[in-house]
């Protein structure tokens, strides 16, 4: 079968699954579609081109289409809609926040974006403040799962020395927190869309069009 741009992006996921972002190169990539690594760059010039075309890889299955809310449906719950499907996306591939994070020109992410701005701006809302709303959006989804898939520190990665009784003297407030939001079954998912609530509904607040 002829080699092609999708085929290739396929295997990339699939290096990607295995191995992590770290683990995607050029050479890998190439050796296991049995082809020399300069036949890539007929479908791929670079390294950032690879990357931008999993990105775009990433985040279709969770946006196959791109369609604005219904028209009784209020925009702030659609955005929130829209923050939870780009992290289930992102969660799907290791790295997958760092894939999308590094990819400047994904145009999967511009058409999400694009629809989320022109979204609330035919909801009245002014554009600096709507451009506003969704690029913080955007970037606390790709910052919260880069954190989630970082994850705890290996066994003995720690420091040494620390000293969690320690840390929940100095800081009872912050660990006080933290066992009062879990205690009662909540989970990462809750967490997640509590913050988003906290934006968003709070931007809501002071998008009001200008006289």
């Amino acid at each position: 079968m002829a080699l092609d741009t999708q085929q290739i992006v396929t295997e990339a996921l699939a290096l990607l699954d295995a191995d992590g972002l770290d683990g995607v190169t050029l050479r890998k990539l190439a050796a296991r579609l049995g082809v020399q690594q300069p036949t890539l760059y007929w479908y791929l010039p670079n390294k950032a081109a690879l990357i931008t075309a999993i990105a775009d890889a990433i985040l279709e299955p969770q946006f196959p289409e791109l369609a604005p809310p219904a028209p009784d449906e209020a925009w702030q719950e659609w955005l929130i809609g829209v923050a939870e499907r780009l992290r289930r996306a992102l969660l799907a591939h290791p790295d997958g926040a760092r894939i999308v994070s590094t990819s400047q020109s994904s145009l999967r992410m511009a058409a999400i974006s694009e629809l989320a701005i022109s979204t609330l701006v035919a909801r009245d809302v002014p554009l600096r403040q709507a451009r506003l709303i969704v690029l913080t959006v955007e970037h606390f989804t790709v910052g919260h799962v880069l954190e989630e898939q970082t994850g705890p520190p290996a066994a003995g990665a720690t420091q040494p020395d620390f000293d969690l009784e320690a840390f929940a003297e100095a800081h009872p407030t912050v660990v006080a927190g933290i066992a009062e939001y879990f205690h009662d079954g909540r989970t990462p998912d809750d967490l997640f869309r509590d913050c988003l609530d906290v934006i968003i509904h709070g931007a809501a607040t002071t998008a009001r069009p200008t006289s």
